[in-house]
């Protein structure tokens, strides 16, 4: 099946191509972007462009920043395409359920994907999780902002989400892997004295149980990055490293269960080929929640400038 690629910066040419190329779902016929391309694939610069000249193009997969996605979401879901959404899936609440309300009318689908969701050990810590009464689970994810986004002025403007960025994978592994619902209760965001978004995050969480729940997220770190989920149960405790890349329960590293799709964006790529296939979308958006709510209740503190 065809599917055509916008936005061809590091996300796209990192994961999203050769996630395209390995598949045998897909063949990447089209790309639209400003400046980037794929050698031997046909770039367009103007989206409107590429919907008018490429009607045999069905599926659309948007890997732009979050704030200029929602227009382009808009006009491929009216011309009937197929779409799939980066992570985030929109700038913000309101434009997602608009796009959701777009691909129903349509009768296309939505899929708005949460990459960390599909790390090798997330599964077998949700079904671990299941049948256990949570007692404390602490998030910590700290990264080092110059060696994933350089340059990426975007990501700290209204929108861009700042630390959010990588905090929100962390959030999607949470919403997946608990049992229960949770919700926020209050956060302190860290916000660069020259920047618009937090350079790092605290969050607390309420839970039906009355376990602790809380998240740490850090854009400053040096050396080892870390991205590490500790959950203590009734029975037992459950850690989650490399962003779910590893699980070890009572101090036992565990295996993951049978032959599995490798990589995160591959697996994206077959769910998008499933959803087209039987009509369906799937778009929750239980992580972004979680975010705007800490910018609702969070309490801003002024600190050092960032400088790259």
């Amino acid at each position: 099946m065809e599917i055509a690629l916008v936005g061809i910066g590091k996300i796209a040419l990192d994961q999203h191509v050769p996630a395209i190329a390995a598949s045998p779902d897909w063949d990447l016929a089209a790309t639209v972007s400003r400046k980037g391309s794929v050698d031997g694939v046909e770039s367009f610069t103007d989206f409107a462009e590429l919907l008018e000249r490429r009607s045999d193009i069905r599926v659309v997969s948007l890997c732009l920043p979050p704030v200029p996605r929602f227009d382009y979401a808009a006009a491929a879901i009216a011309a009937g395409r197929h779409v799939m959404l980066e992570k985030p899936p929109g700038a913000s609440l309101s434009e997602c359920h608009r796009l959701i309300d777009m691909a129903q009318a349509q009768r296309v689908s939505l899929y708005a994907t949460w990459h960390s969701r599909e790390a090798p050990m997330v599964a077998a810590a949700k079904a671990w999780l299941a049948d256990k009464t949570l007692r404390r689970l602490q998030i910590t994810w700290k990264e080092d902002v110059r060696r994933w986004h350089p340059g990426q002025d975007w990501i700290w403007e209204p929108g861009g989400l700042g630390v959010f960025d990588p905090g929100i994978n962390a959030l999607s592994i949470l919403t997946e892997i608990l049992p229960d619902a949770i919700h926020l209760t209050g956060a302190t965001l860290e916000v660069p004295e020259n920047k618009q978004g937090p350079i790092a995050a605290s969050l607390r969480f309420a839970h039906p149980a009355g376990a602790e729940v809380g998240a740490v997220f850090d854009w400053r770190q040096d050396g080892d990055q870390i991205w590490t989920i500790e959950a203590e149960t009734d029975r037992g405790r459950l850690e989650l490293h490399d962003g779910g890349a590893r699980m070890v329960i009572d101090g036992i590293e565990q295996s993951a269960d049978g032959p599995a799709l490798a990589g995160e964006y591959p697996r994206l790529y077959a769910r998008m080929a499933q959803l087209v296939a039987s009509g369906g979308s799937d778009v929750d958006l239980s992580p972004m929640r979680h975010v705007a709510d800490a910018f609702l209740l969070g309490r801003r503190e002024t600190v050092a400038p960032f400088h790259e």
